[in-house]
């Protein structure tokens, strides 16, 4: 079967520049990989076809006699072509190979950079303070540089030396056939450096862990789980690298009148049946101060009263969430006798009175009955 066009197959013309045609043998190359198609036989044929167009046409010389003798100009048993070529092939596969496996921080890196990590801090605080917001300080494990050996991590009078592994590149390539693969030196672990004598003081660490102290501003209306972010302030970076930040986690405290909902409050307020019976204004406590509000005649436990803006006013809230009061009345315990008689004789008084006294009881044994019937 005769061979098609090299440019054919990469979908490029014959003016295409080096790195149109990398580009295109890239974009073929991460489609069709056999890694990615493990059962695809005809996916590996047109791997291995872009393969050999690429490797052809990357290589000046190759590409040149290509240009004038067609496929004869490079095939080894017609005399045409040479050697060469490998290394620019080996190099573009192993960039395509680092992103389909996620490794290797491309070609001819120094030693690798890495981002310090990020830390968390949990603060406990009252809902008092979240809702109000306030400014406090923490203390927090950080690393500073070590003052015996200014950062270098080598003993005073001595000085890291570059790695013989890697060359102080941090990172090594591994050359099997056409494929390349590049890691993290595993003799310097990608600082490039290889330190003879390590600082006493930071064990060649460069930096020794010390407590610091930071002002953290807690806004107004924070809720429980939110975290507020200090750019900066995480452990510091590697080769370099930008440190990490840390991350403020509050947690509020349980209250013992309010359970926060979002933006609102609830509350449970015990009455006197007396009170629920007869109505009359009730008094309540608030993040803000005091509030009232009437409970009506004959109010049932667990009615609920709903007391606008009284409750918190959230970070993202323009306005403040309600408080809402449910109430529950309140059975009297360890009665007198003579609280005793009393409330018998009320409740004499009320079954004379019908069923007009205890709607509710009436209702529901009318249910009963025609349950049973």
């Amino acid at each position: 079967m005769a061979k098609r066009d090299f440019y054919e197959i990469l979908s490029v013309g014959k003016n295409a520049t080096d790195d149109e045609i990398k580009k295109a043998y890239r974009k073929l190359a991460m489609k069709y990989h056999p890694d990615r198609n493990p059962d695809s036989k005809g996916a590996e044929e047109k791997f291995k076809e872009a393969k050999e167009a690429y490797e052809m046409l990357s290589d000046t010389k190759k590409r040149e006699a290509y240009d004038r003798y067609g496929h004869a100009g490079v095939d080894p048993n017609m005399g045409g072509g040479g050697g060469g070529g490998a290394g620019g092939f080996a190099d573009a596969f192993g960039d395509i190979f680092g992103d389909i496996f996620g490794g290797g921080r491309g070609r001819g890196g120094g030693p690798q950079v890495y981002r310090g990590a990020d830390l968390r801090y949990n603060l406990e605080i009252s809902l008092e303070q979240a809702a109000n917001g306030f400014d406090t300080t923490i203390r927090v494990p950080s690393y500073d540089e070590c003052d015996t050996c200014h950062g270098s991590g080598a003993k005073p009078g001595t000085s890291p030396v570059t790695c013989t592994t890697c060359g102080g590149h941090g990172q090594v390539r591994m050359q099997q056939g056409l494929f390349s693969i590049q890691q993290t030196c595993p003799k310097c672990h990608g600082t490039g450096k290889i330190i003879p004598e390590p600082c006493t003081t930071c064990s060649g660490m460069g930096r020794i862990k010390r407590n610091k102290t930071l002002e953290v501003k807690i806004p107004a209306g924070i809720d429980d789980g939110m975290r507020i972010r200090s750019t900066g302030n995480g452990e510091p970076g590697v080769n370099g690298g930008p440190p990490g930040d840390l991350y403020v986690e509050i947690h509020i405290q349980q209250h013992p009148v309010f359970q926060r909902d979002g933006d609102d409050l609830h509350c449970e307020i015990p009455i006197s049946f007396v009170k629920a019976a007869l109505g009359g204004e009730i008094e309540v406590p608030t993040l803000s101060g005091k509030a009232s509000f009437t409970v009506p005649e004959g109010t049932q436990t667990g009615k609920t009263f709903r007391l606008r803006s009284k409750g918190v006013k959230g970070v993202r809230s323009g306005y403040a969430g309600d408080l809402f009061c449910h109430v529950v009345i309140e059975t009297p315990v360890k009665l007198t006798d003579k609280q005793k008689d009393l409330l018998r004789d009320f409740e004499r008084l009320t079954v004379e009175g019908g069923s007009k006294h205890n709607p509710q009881s009436k209702t529901w044994m009318d249910k009963v009955k025609k349950f049973f019937e």
